[in-house]
C-alpha cells in the first residue's frame, strides 16, 4: 500500500513538472516573438543627477531580467543639459545595449515621425 502511495505522489509530481515545462516553452516562444516586434520606452529626465542612476538601473533590471515586459529599446531624453545627468546616462549607455541617450530635440523629431507613419 505504501509503494502505491509513493508511486502516485511521484507520478503526480512528474506530470506537474511536464506541464510546467510545456507552459514555459510556450511562454518563451511567444515572448521572443513579441520582443522581435519591438516596443520602445521613452523617458524624459530633467535635473536628476542624484537619482537617475538608481532609477535607470532598477528599470533596466526589470526589463532585462523580468518576464512581464517586452521592451526593445529604452530612449532617455535629457530636457536640461546644465547638470551631470547626461554624463551619467552616457556611462550607463556603454553598459546596456538597450539604452539610448538623446537630446530633447532629437526626441521631438522621433515623436513627430511616429505620428506621420
Amino acid at each position: 500500500m505504501s509503494n502505491f502511495l509513493i508511486g502516485c505522489v511521484i507520478w503526480t509530481l512528474a506530470l506537474y513538472g511536464l506541464f510546467e515545462i510545456i507552459k514555459n516553452i510556450i511562454y518563451i516562444y511567444s515572448y521572443t516573438k513579441l520582443k522581435s516586434e519591438g516596443i520602445y520606452m521613452v523617458i524624459a529626465v530633467k535635473n536628476q543627477e542624484q537619482k537617475i542612476e538608481g532609477f535607470m538601473r532598477s528599470i533596466l533590471f526589470r526589463l532585462l531580467y523580468g518576464k512581464e515586459d517586452c521592451v526593445k529599446d529604452v530612449i532617455v531624453a535629457d530636457l536640461d543639459s546644465k547638470d551631470d545627468t547626461k554624463q551619467i546616462l552616457y556611462q550607463m549607455q556603454k553598459e546596456y545595449d538597450i539604452l539610448k541617450v538623446i537630446d530633447w530635440k532629437d526626441c521631438k523629431e522621433i515623436m513627430e515621425n511616429v505620428r506621420e507613419s
